[in-house]
């Protein structure tokens, strides 16, 4: 059974730094090989933290890379092209994003998310833009959510 190490890294801008060479370092590979790969397969994440699990078998020493998505907080803090969220989201706004940009992160996010239906999915990231301090389409995301379900609070 391989070894496994899960890490969450900035797209592009893995290093071969404490986390990785402390976890790798052990079994045996080229923490320098897995850098340069994760860095490859994560460039189009610039800026985003994504998650990585390196997969190494201890017998022959090679690995594989499972790179995942960006977490929606990630996704949605690119579309308003911020860094964080507000630290007080219920009364302090960030930046907006459109109701098509939130459909668009639940479906890019597939099966990721744990909603069943792209419905649920969609839910799911207006409840991150509720706790970022993000409006959808100049509202509040909780009555875009209430809306959208009919029920009177998330």
């Amino acid at each position: 059974m391989p070894d496994e190490v899960s890490v969450m890294v900035e797209g592009g801008k893995a290093v071969a730094g404490a986390v990785l060479g402390a976890a790798l370092g052990p079994l045996g590979i080229n923490v320098g090989q897995v850098v340069a790969q994760i860095n490859e397969q994560t460039k189009g994440f610039a800026g985003m933290k994504v998650p990585v699990v390196i997969r190494v078998d201890a017998a022959t020493r090679q690995f594989t890379l499972v790179v995942g998505r960006p977490p929606v907080a990630a996704l949605l803090l690119k579309e308003i092209g911020k860094e964080k969220g507000s630290g007080k989201p219920k009364t302090e706004t960030v930046g907006d994003v459109s109701l098509e940009a939130v459909a668009q992160i639940a479906r890019s996010k597939g099966t990721d998310l744990q909603g069943r239906t792209e419905d649920h999915r969609i839910n799911q990231v207006l409840g991150t833009c509720v706790s970022l301090g993000i409006t959808v389409d100049g509202a509040d995301p909780r009555l875009v959510l209430r809306d959208r379900t009919g029920r009177t609070s998330p």
